[in-house]
C-alpha cells in the first residue's frame, strides 16, 4: 500500500521553482508525513522535523503564489517590450523598402479591385489590403522599389503588419509553457524571439513574413494545447484546441505554401497519435472511430474550407481586368469587368485576327518578333510570351491551294488547313525538319515568307479536341471556349510549348515553341485556344457565351502558382547578392541588404542576432548527442526503475526518468521534426532562396535551445540556475543591442558605425564583396 501511495502521489512536478528544488508540492509533503508516521524514513526524520515540514509547506504556498503572479507578469512585460521594439521609429525610412514593392502593390490591387497574379495564396496579401483600406489608402501609389512614399498613411500599414510580429513573443512564451518548460525557460524562449534582429526587421515593413511567422507560431501553440488535453478526449477544451489547430493550419497555408510544412508536422503528429490509439485495447471501437471523424473534420475539412474561402474572396474582390489577366484562362478573362475579350465575336472566320493562348497553367501567347534565331534556320523567332502586345496577333488565312479571296465569310472548322500570318512582320508560322534551339529532339518553329511568298511548310491542320461552353462539340472553332491542336500538314508534328523550357538571352528568356513529333494529342503542351478575336464582319458574342466555374478557376490558378514557383530558379548569368543557400542559414553566414546602400539612405540589413541563431543551430547537435547518449543508457538497462528516486538531502537518481524520456522524445519529434520540415525542402528544391526562408525553421530551434538549457538544469542548484540563465539572457540582450542599427537603420556611411559589426566575411554591410562560403 505504501509503495502504491508513493508511486501514485509522488509525481515529478511540471515546473520547479527556484525557491524550492527538493520539496515543492503538497503531495510530496503528504508522502513524507506518511513515511514519518509509519517509521519508514529514518534518515529524513533525523534531518527534518514536522515543524520544518509545515514551514516548507508555507514556503511552497508562497512560492506558488509568486509563480502565479510571474506567469501573468512576465509575458505581459515581454509583450509590452515586443510592442515597443516593433513599433518604435517605424517610419525612420520614408522609402519603399525591399519587398514592400511587391506586397504593397498587391494590396493596392485589392483596393482598386484589379486582377493580379502572384505565386502565394491570397490571405496575407488581403490583410495588407485591409491595412491600406483602414489607412484610407486609395490604391493610387504603385510602390516602386526605393521610391519616396507620397502623402499616404504608410505608417499605419507598417504598424498593422508589425502587430503580427508582436504576437510572436507571447505565443513563444505560452507554447514553451505548454511544453512544460520552467518559467525561466519560457521567458528565455520569448526573449530570443523578442530580441532577434531578423525577426524584428522583417516585422517592421509591409511584408508577408511576420504574418506567416505568427501563424506558424499559432500552429505550434494550438498543437501543444491540444496534446495536453489528450487525457480528456472529447471534452470542451479538447474540441476547442483541435478546432483551433485546424484553423491555424488553414490560415498558415493560405498565406504562403511554406505553411504546408507546419501542416505536415500536425499531420505526422496526428498519424502517430491515431496509431497509438489503435494499439489501446481498452479504447472502444466507437470511440476510436470518433477520433478519426474528429480529425477529418477539424484537420482536413476546416483547413481546406479556409483555403478555398480565401480564393472565393480573392476572385470576388478582383473582378476588374488587371496586370495578372494573362496568367488565367481566356474564358476567365472574359468575365472580368473592362476586359476587351468579352466583346470577342464567337466563331472564328478566315480573315480574323486572333491571339492564340497555350492551354497549360500560366501558359503564354503565341508570339513572334523581328529577331532571328542565331542558329538553325536563322529565320524569325517564334516564342510563347506571357504579356499582351501586338506581336501576339496572327491573321487566319486559307491554305495555299485555296487562294486568298475573302469575299465569302467562312467559319474555320475541325480538319481545315489554315495558315497563320504574323500581323506585325507579315511572316507565316512555319516549321521544317531543323532541330529546335533548346529541345533538339523536336523541330524548330519559325516565322517565314511574306504576303506573296510561302510554301507548304506554312500550313497547319486544325484539330478540335474540346469545347468548354454550353455549345456542342460540333467542329466549329470558337474563341475562348474551344480547345484545339495545330498539326503541321507536312511533318505531322504538333505545335507545342512546355513550361520551364526557355530560350537563352538571345530569345529574351521567352518560352520555346517547337513542333513535337511525339503526337501527344492529350498533352496540355500541345493544346491551344483563341484568346482575343477581331473581325469587323462578325458580331460580338452574347454575354452568356463566356461562362466559367469557380472550381475550374481555383484549380487553374493553383496550377499556375505552382508552375510559377517552379520557375523561380537562379539565373546563372546574373550575380544576385540577395540570394543565399540553405547551408548558409543556420550559422548566419550571409545577410541581406534590404534597400539602397547610399550614404544618404537610412539602410536596413537583414541579419539575425548571432547569439540566438548560433545557439539555436548548436542545439540541434546537442539534441542528437543527448539522444544517442540516452539511447545507449536505455539499451544498457540503466536505470531499471521507471521513476527517478529523489529523497530530500540524498540523491539516488537515474540519468533520465521514464517521464523525462517520453517528454524528451516528444519535444525532439516536434521541434527537431518541425525544423527539418521547414529546412530540408529548401535544400532539395531548385528555386531561388533567401535568408527569410529560414525564419519559420529558426522558431523551432529557439524553443529547442530553451528546452535543452532547461533540461540540463533540471537537477541543478539554485545558484547554478541563476548563473546559467543570467549568462544566457545577458548574451542575447548584449548581442541585440550591439546589432541594433541593422534593424532600426544605419545612418550615413555604413563603415562609420558598422566596421566592428561585420562578424562574418560574407556579410556585405560595409562593401559589396561577398566571398563564397558554405556555412
Amino acid at each position: 500500500m505504501d509503495s502504491e501511495l508513493k508511486q501514485e502521489r509522488w509525481v515529478e512536478p511540471e515546473d520547479k521553482t527556484p525557491l524550492l528544488v527538493e520539496i515543492d508540492s503538497d503531495d510530496q509533503i503528504y508522502a513524507l508525513k506518511k513515511s514519518f508516521k509509519d517509521g519508514k524514513c529514518k534518515t529524513i526524520e533525523d534531518k527534518i522535523s514536522l515543524e520544518q515540514l509545515q514551514q516548507l509547506k508555507m514556503m511552497h504556498k508562497l512560492a506558488s503564489e509568486i509563480q502565479r503572479l510571474a506567469v501573468a507578469f512576465i509575458p505581459a512585460v515581454l509583450t509590452a517590450l515586443s510592442l515597443w521594439t516593433r513599433l518604435r521609429d517605424i517610419v525612420s525610412s520614408n522609402n519603399v523598402v525591399w519587398d514592400e514593392a511587391h506586397f504593397g502593390k498587391f494590396g493596392s490591387f485589392y483596393i482598386k479591385r484589379e486582377f493580379y497574379f502572384d505565386v502565394h495564396p491570397p490571405l496575407a496579401k488581403m490583410l495588407v489590403a485591409l491595412s491600406g483600406y483602414l489607412a484610407d489608402f486609395d490604391g493610387s501609389f504603385d510602390f516602386k522599389s526605393g521610391a519616396d512614399y507620397p502623402d499616404i498613411n504608410y505608417k499605419f500599414m507598417r504598424q498593422f503588419n508589425a502587430m503580427f510580429g508582436v504576437f510572436m513573443v507571447p505565443l513563444a512564451y505560452y507554447t514553451a509553457k505548454e511544453f512544460r518548460l520552467s518559467t525561466a525557460a519560457c521567458a528565455f524562449a520569448a526573449t530570443m524571439v523578442l530580441l532577434d534582429n531578423a525577426y524584428l526587421s522583417i516585422s517592421r515593413f509591409i511584408l508577408l513574413d511576420s504574418m506567416l511567422l505568427s501563424a506558424t507560431c499559432f500552429v505550434l501553440f494550438s498543437l501543444s494545447k491540444f496534446r495536453n488535453q489528450r487525457e480528456h478526449a472529447f471534452s470542451v477544451k479538447w474540441w476547442l484546441w483541435l478546432v483551433m489547430t485546424g484553423v491555424s493550419i488553414g490560415t498558415v497555408s493560405s498565406m504562403k505554401w511554406v505553411g504546408l510544412f507546419a501542416t505536415s508536422l500536425v499531420g505526422l503528429y496526428t498519424i502517430e497519435e491515431l496509431w497509438d490509439l489503435f494499439g489501446d485495447l481498452r479504447l472502444p471501437k466507437s470511440s476510436y472511430l470518433m477520433h478519426w471523424v474528429a480529425r477529418v473534420v477539424c484537420l482536413i475539412i476546416i483547413p481546406c474550407s479556409i483555403y478555398v474561402a480565401c480564393f472565393v474572396a480573392h476572385f470576388k474582390v478582383l473582378d476588374h481586368t488587371g496586370s495578372g489577366d494573362g496568367t488565367m484562362t481566356s474564358l476567365f478573362q472574359a468575365g472580368l469587368k473592362g476586359s476587351p475579350i468579352a466583346d470577342n465575336p464567337l466563331e472564328i472566320a478566315y480573315g480574323s485576327v486572333v491571339t492564340i493562348k497555350h492551354a497549360a497553367p500560366n501558359g503564354g501567347l503565341l508570339h513572334s518578333h523581328i529577331q532571328a534565331f542565331p542558329g538553325g534556320s536563322k529565320q524569325q523567332q517564334v516564342t510563347a510570351y506571357h504579356h499582351k502586345d501586338s506581336n501576339n496577333n496572327w491573321k487566319v488565312m486559307k491554305a495555299l491551294s485555296e487562294g486568298q479571296s475573302e469575299s465569302e465569310l467562312r467559319i474555320v472548322r475541325h480538319g481545315d488547313i489554315i495558315r497563320l500570318l504574323h500581323n506585325q512582320t507579315e511572316r507565316h508560322l512555319h516549321s521544317h525538319p531543323i532541330k529546335a534551339p533548346v529541345t533538339v529532339t523536336q523541330w524548330e518553329v519559325s516565322g517565314y515568307g511574306n504576303l506573296t511568298h510561302g510554301d507548304p511548310n506554312d500550313e497547319w491542320i486544325v484539330e478540335i479536341v474540346g469545347e468548354h461552353s454550353n455549345y456542342p462539340l460540333d467542329g466549329i472553332l470558337r474563341s475562348l471556349t474551344t480547345k484545339f491542336l495545330l498539326r503541321h500538314r507536312v511533318l505531322g508534328c504538333l505545335l507545342s510549348a512546355e513550361k520551364g523550357i526557355y530560350l537563352p538571352q538571345w530569345g529574351f528568356g521567352q518560352v520555346e515553341i517547337k513542333c513535337d513529333q511525339r503526337n501527344q494529342t492529350t498533352s496540355k503542351n500541345s493544346i491551344w485556344n483563341i484568346e482575343q478575336h477581331w473581325n469587323d464582319r462578325l458580331k460580338p458574342a452574347v454575354t452568356s457565351a463566356y461562362k466559367t466555374s469557380f472550381w475550374k478557376n481555383f484549380w487553374y490558378l493553383n496550377q499556375a502558382m505552382m508552375a510559377s514557383n517552379n520557375g523561380l530558379i537562379p539565373d546563372p548569368d546574373k550575380v544576385d547578392n540577395l540570394v543565399s543557400s540553405p547551408t548558409q542559414w543556420p550559422f548566419l553566414a550571409k545577410g541581406m541588404r534590404m534597400n539602397g546602400w547610399g550614404d544618404n539612405n537610412v539602410k536596413f540589413y537583414l541579419v539575425g542576432n548571432p547569439v540566438v541563431w548560433w545557439s539555436s543551430a548548436l542545439s540541434l547537435f546537442v539534441f542528437v548527442g543527448l539522444l544517442g547518449y540516452y539511447s545507449v543508457q536505455n539499451i544498457r538497462a540503466l536505470p531499471t526503475d521507471s521513476t527517478v528516486t529523489k529523497l530530500v538531502g540524498h540523491h539516488e537518481q537515474a540519468t533520465i526518468s521514464a517521464a523525462e524520456w517520453e517528454h524528451f522524445l516528444f519535444l525532439g519529434k516536434t521541434l527537431v521534426g518541425g525544423w527539418f520540415l521547414h529546412f530540408l525542402p529548401f535544400c532539395v528544391m531548385a528555386r531561388v532562396t533567401y535568408l527569410h526562408h529560414y525564419f519559420p525553421a529558426l522558431y523551432f530551434t529557439i524553443l529547442l535551445c530553451s528546452y535543452l538549457v532547461d533540461h540540463s538544469l533540471r537537477r541543478a542548484s539554485t545558484t547554478r540556475k541563476i548563473a546559467v540563465w543570467g549568462t544566457a539572457f545577458t548574451a542575447v540582450i548584449a548581442s541585440f543591442i550591439w546589432f541594433w542599427p541593422v534593424s532600426y537603420g544605419i545612418y550615413g556611411p555604413a563603415a562609420d558605425t558598422m566596421h566592428n559589426r561585420q562578424w562574418r566575411s560574407a556579410w556585405n554591410i560595409i562593401n559589396d564583396y561577398t566571398p563564397a562560403t558554405f556555412m
